[in-house]
């Protein structure tokens, strides 16, 4: 057995290990069951071990689904937590693509599905294997319990500059079966053309009318110190302004100073802004209810109603 490239394997796949591959290393079954025996290694699953005999980190579960069924990649929310993006829970199952028409029976702790263009979707050179980022935040999202977490998935992605709306939005077309793909094509597009439009039509339908808030006046001119800006949304009677933000990942320090320097300058005149983005108001009934607490502290004699989807 060729020790130094087992080690090799071991060093770059987080300790595990395939029997295929101690094979290629000159191995036998034997040193197999002897490692095993000295407890050296331990079995994961069949034909697949790791080098230590205590509980698995989320890297060597990963790499073990992956060399059980080799060639196969991490897909979903296991290929983004392999990028390195906190999405999905650690504890969860770790979800793999194979090329169709390929069947395989999953172990416990492992889901595999199939895809057509498997080169095409998956970036074989990377360690572990998995699917290209905006297949996998678009395989992600459309698993999400519900609309706001499907867009959460998407802005987490972007927010930490691993793809762009306007590749997302490409990879989209190619999947024309998706779950919550209509909403996740309006976001995107509205996001890569740049405007807000999308979104304000949003809360002007689930947020304003389907609760009874009064209708704010739209792209109203402000001042702003010695500029002129244009506010999203404007409740004139109650000094307040609604600013959406559209954008994916609207995290950068200049912009958050730039919104502060904003809102301190309307402040001064008076006026009090809140801001809110897809999220907020894909939960149109909790923004509603927060919208409708400052009109009324600040003069509003109305009462925000439940819509057909609310809870309470």
């Amino acid at each position: 057995m060729l020790q130094a490239a087992i080690d090799d394997h071991l060093a770059c796949q987080a300790g595990v290990i395939c029997r295929a591959q101690v094979l290629e290393c000159e191995g036998v079954d034997n040193d197999i069951e002897r490692m095993v025996r000295r407890r050296e290694w331990a079995r994961v699953f069949d034909g697949v071990y790791v080098n230590h005999t205590g509980p698995l980190t989320w890297s060597q579960r990963a790499w073990a689904a992956v060399l059980y069924h080799r060639p196969a990649a991490l897909s979903g929310a296991s290929a983004l937590r392999a990028a390195g993006l906190d999405i999905g829970k650690e504890s969860g199952p770790i979800e793999l693509v194979v090329a169709r028409p390929r069947r395989v029976v999953d172990p416990p702790g492992v889901v595999t599905r199939q895809v057509a263009d498997y080169e095409g979707v998956v970036q074989a050179h990377l360690s572990p294997p998995r699917m290209r980022v905006e297949q996998a935040a678009l395989q992600a999202a459309s698993r999400a319990r519900n609309d706001d977490e499907a867009v959460a998935v998407l802005g987490n992605v972007v927010q930490k500059r691993r793809t762009t709306a306007q590749r997302l939005l490409a990879a989209l077309d190619c999947q024309p079966r998706l779950k919550h793909r209509q909403l996740l094509r309006t976001v995107l597009t509205d996001v890569a053309a740049g405007t807000n439009s999308a979104l304000e039509r949003r809360y002007l339908r689930d947020v304003e009318l389907a609760h009874g808030l009064p209708v704010g006046q739209r792209q109203c001119r402000a001042t702003i110190g010695r500029n002129a800006a244009y506010c999203d949304v404007r409740y004139e009677e109650q000094a307040t302004l609604v600013e959406l933000d559209g954008l994916l990942g609207h995290d950068g320090t200049e912009e958050r100073w730039d919104d502060l320097d904003r809102d301190v300058e309307l402040a001064v005149d008076g006026n009090l802004t809140v801001r809110a983005g897809w999220r907020q108001v894909l939960s149109a009934c909790r923004l509603a209810r927060a919208v409708g607490a400052i009109l009324q502290a600040r003069g509003w004699a109305g009462e925000p109603r439940p819509c057909a989807g609310c809870e309470d």
